[in-house]
C-alpha cells in the first residue's frame, strides 16, 4: 500500500474532522469518494488510543498507525523514554519492531539501528513512519531467529517477546513468549555486549530468574502506579567473565558481580527505589507493636520487585506484619517510595469497628479543622480476610472522599481496620 497517497490532504482533514466521533457510529456513515473507509476508521480508532499513550505520534498526521493488537501492544511515549536511557553505543538491532515506538527512542542513542519484524504491513508502515521522522532506522521484514544467524555482531540487542498465544491466553513463563529468549540466549551473548528485554509485568520474576541465565538488572517501570513492564538486562561478562574490559577495577567488579541489580521506578510519582537482591536477603525488618501517627503503602513498583525487608531498613519503619507489607512511623518519611497516609483512627475488627470509625474525631488532626461525618471512603486490604468490597459493605460506606481506610493484620495475628487521610 503507498502510504503517501492515503495520507493525502483530503484524508488528513477528514480524519482531523472526525477525530473525536465514536468510531463505531462513524463506520455506518457514507464516506466521501476516494476516502479509504477502513483505512480511515482506524487512523482515528489509533488516534484515539495513543492521545495520551503517545501524544506526539498521536498529534502527527502524517504518520500511519496499524492495526489494534500493535496498538495495545506498544510501548507508551514514558516508559519508551525511559528504555532508551538506559542503553547506548553504536549499533542496534530490535528484534521485535511491531509499531517500532520503542525502536524509534532507543535509535536516538545509536548510530545504526535494525527494525525486525516479520509482518510485512508493518515494516511497511516503520518505512514511512521512520522516514517521516528522520530516524536512521534500518527495516529489516525477517523473524528474529534467523536474522540473528545472518547478522554482524552489534552494541545491543532489545526484545519485547510477544505475550499472548494465538489463542489470547495470558503467559507465564518466558517460554511461552515469541521469540523464546531462553532458548536464544546463547546466540544473543554471541551477536551482543548487551540484551535488553521487555517483559509483561504479569510474569513472576522468581521464575523469571531461575529461567535465563545472567541477568545483570530488573527494572520494574509503574506509571501512576500501575506496573506496565519489566525490563531485564543481561552483559556480556555474566557470561563470560572479564573479556572485553582492560580496567583492573572495572574486571574485579565484574567478578564479584553475583547479585542483581533491581530498580524500582514510578515514572509520573517520579521515584525509584535501587536495590541489589542480596541487600533484599540480607536485611531485617522490625514489626510494630502498634500504628504510629503515618501509615505507608509500597508503591506498585516496589511491591513487583520483591522490596519488602529492605524498606523497613532504610526507612527505619516498623512493618506492621511479615505479610501485610504495610509500614509505619511516628516521624514523617516524606520520600517513601509508595504512598503515604497520616492515620486518624485504629480500631480493632470486630462487631464495633463500624460505630468505632463512624464516630472517628478527626478535628485534632493536622489535616481537618472540623469533624465530619464519615459516608464515604476509599478502603484497601492487605493480608485481611475480608475482600475490600466486603469490607466497604460490612462498614455501610461508599466509594470515594478523602479518607482512606485499610483493613489488615497487625503482629501477634490481630485483624485491624486503620482510617487514614493521605499526607
Amino acid at each position: 500500500m503507498n502510504y503517501a497517497l492515503c495520507i493525502a490532504d483530503n484524508v488528513k482533514e477528514f480524519v482531523k474532522k472526525h477525530l473525536k466521533d465514536d468510531v463505531n457510529r462513524l463506520a455506518l456513515a457514507k464516506f466521501p469518494d476516494g476516502i479509504d473507509r477502513e483505512f480511515v476508521i482506524r487512523q482515528i480508532h489509533a488516534r484515539q488510543v495513543l492521545s495520551k499513550k503517545l501524544p506526539s505520534w498521536a498529534e502527527n498526521d502524517e504518520l500511519v498507525f496499524p492495526k489494534k493488537l500493535s496498538l495495545e501492544q506498544c510501548s507508551s511515549e514514558l516508559t519508551a523514554k525511559y528504555k532508551s536511557s538506559l542503553v547506548k553505543g553504536k549499533t542496534l538491532i530490535d528484534l521485535t519492531g511491531g509499531m517500532g515506538v520503542d525502536t524509534t527512542f532507543l535509535s536516538d542513542n545509536f548510530y545504526k539501528t535494525y527494525y525486525v519484524e516479520m509482518q510485512e504491513e508493518l515494516c511497511e508502515i516503520a518505512k514511512h513512519n521512520f522516514k517521516l521522522l528522520n530516524k536512521n532506522i534500518e527495516v529489516v521484514n525477517d523473524n528474529a531467529e534467523h536474522f540473528l544467524t545472518i547478522c554482524d555482531d552489534v552494541d545491543c540487542i532489545y526484545l519485547d517477546p510477544a505475550r499472548r498465544d494465538e489463542y489470547g491466553r495470558k503467559m507465564v513463563s518466558l517460554h511461552d513468549c515469541a521469540p523464546d529468549v531462553v532458548e536464544l540466549h546463547d546466540i544473543l551473548l554471541k551477536k551482543a555486549k548487551r540484551i535488553l528485554i521487555k517483559v509483561s509485568p504479569m510474569l513472576d520474576i522468581e521464575m523469571v530468574k531461575k529461567e535465563l541465565k545472567d541477568i545483570s538488572e530488573i527494572h520494574v517501570v509503574a506509571v501512576r502506579n500501575e506496573c506496565k513492564e519489566i525490563l531485564l538486562e543481561i552483559q556480556e561478562f555474566r557470561s563470560s567473565g572479564v573479556q572485553g574490559f582492560e580496567d583492573s577495577e572495572t574486571q574485579r567488579l565484574c567478578n564479584s558481580a553475583t547479585s542483581i541489580d533491581v530498580i524500582a521506578t514510578d515514572l509520573r510519582e517520579g521515584w525509584n527505589f535501587a536495590f541489589t537482591e542480596d541487600e533484599e536477603h540480607e536485611s531485617q525488618w522490625t514489626l510494630a507493636d502498634a500504628v504510629g501517627k503515618y501509615l505507608y503503602e509500597p508503591g506498585v513498583a516496589c511491591m513487583k520487585a520483591g522490596c519488602f525487608k529492605l524498606l523497613s531498613q532504610r526507612y527505619a519503619l516498623d512493618k506492621l506484619h511479615r505479610n501485610s507489607h504495610l509500614y509505619t512511623s511516628d516521624t514523617l518519611v516524606a520520600d517513601f517510595p509508595g504512598r503515604v497516609f497520616e492515620v486518624l483512627n485504629v480500631v480493632p475488627f470486630d462487631k464495633k469497628t463500624k460505630k468505632a470509625i463512624w464516630t472517628t474525631n478527626v478535628s485534632e488532626s493536622r489535616s481537618l479543622g472540623d469533624s465530619v461525618t464519615l459516608k464515604k471512603a476509599n478502603v484497601a486490604v492487605r493480608n485481611f480476610p475480608l475482600s475490600a468490597e466486603e469490607l466497604k459493605k460490612n462498614l455501610g460506606l461508599q466509594d470515594g472522599s478523602d479518607f482512606y481506610i485499610f483493613g489488615t493484620t497487625m503482629k501477634g495475628e490481630k485483624k485491624t481496620v486503620i482510617l487514614t487521610k493521605k499526607v
